[in-house]
């Protein structure tokens, strides 16, 4: 997949059959719309084309906007390209970029940038400034500069019923098992093994300690978690502890992960965690003891769950 990050820096002379959207998450409603770009390459002459944004338009445009992102942009680009797009367009959102009125974008992007030939979108797509055009404005469009539109229907997206703000709410509320299956993967984070306060070791509990570097990836809701993660390429199972750690009088939020029957130095490594379930809160226990009793009834817990 080649990857541009200005519409200006975009170069192919193939035409283009191309679909734009933020794609916050590459959930299933997305991947109807996507597998139908790459379905709809007919031969050597046409290139497939996501066109999405960063930061993310609510960032820019709503000053009082804490929204958090499903994925980091590389996280967006690898998803991506998993499914087989051809070409990737990260545009930087801007105010200036946000004035264009519709009529200008299709023509001096659309057109004129991309030389599209057919655009793939949802029924709802917004666009121009202000969000002023819909999918009707778009056909009419179609009409007049020379490329076909192609909607995916409110009926077929209405039988996923989903959106990356239903799996941003199921997240936050620690229903993970409900965000993976709107996403159709398990929500993973991804960061680099840090050094820690090094605790967990004297209760027979090491953990590694995930520092992720894009402070808008949305974290799930403090608690512990089944985990997975593939390291120097085989999948270790664990467990994960977000939050404070409040026994041991912490400040500040962590994410620690307890890898079962797994021993060895990852220190710097960047780690790929999936998120598979959460079995319960943060807790505050009155000793170190209590604690490691409850850590070894959540490893029998956690090993149970692997062994099915």
């Amino acid at each position: 997949m080649k990857i541009f990050h200005s519409i200006n820096d975009f170069q192919i002379t193939k035409k283009t059959i191309l679909t734009l959207g933020t794609f916050d998450g590459v959930h299933i409603g997305h991947k109807k719309i996507l597998q139908k770009l790459t379905q709809n390459t007919p031969n050597e002459d046409y290139e497939s084309v996501v066109l999405t944004f960063f930061p993310h338009p609510r960032m820019v445009l709503q000053e009082d906007s804490n929204i958090k992102l499903l994925n980091t942009i590389k996280e967006k680009q690898d998803l991506l390209e998993e499914i087989g797009i051809e070409n990737l367009v990260i545009h930087p959102f801007d105010e200036t970029f946000s004035q264009l009125t519709a009529e200008e974008f299709v023509k001096t992007v659309l057109v004129e940038k991309f030389h599209v030939q057919k655009i793939i979108i949802g029924h709802d797509h917004r666009f121009g400034r202000n969000r002023t055009a819909n999918i009707d404005h778009l056909i009419d469009f179609g009409k007049q500069y020379g490329f076909d539109v192609s909607q995916i229907s409110v009926q077929e997206l209405n039988e996923i019923s989903v959106s990356s703000t239903k799996i941003r709410n199921a997240i936050l509320d620690g229903n993970i098992q409900l965000a993976n299956d709107y996403l159709g993967y398990s929500y993973f984070i991804t960061g680099t093994v840090i050094t820690g306060k090094q605790l967990g070791r004297t209760i027979g509990f090491p953990t590694a300690n995930i520092k992720i570097e894009e402070n808008y990836k949305l974290i799930p809701q403090n608690g512990v978690y089944l985990v997975q993660a593939s390291i120097n390429s085989q999948l270790i199972n664990g467990m994960m502890n977000i939050g404070t750690n409040p026994t041991v009088g912490a400040q500040e939020k962590s994410i620690e992960i307890h890898f079962l029957d797994f021993d060895a130095d990852i220190y710097n490594q960047e780690l790929k965690v999936s998120i598979l379930q959460r079995i319960r809160d943060e807790k505050k226990f009155n000793s170190l003891q209590d604690l490691q009793e409850q850590l070894q009834k959540d490893k029998v817990i956690a090993k149970e769950y692997f062994n099915k």
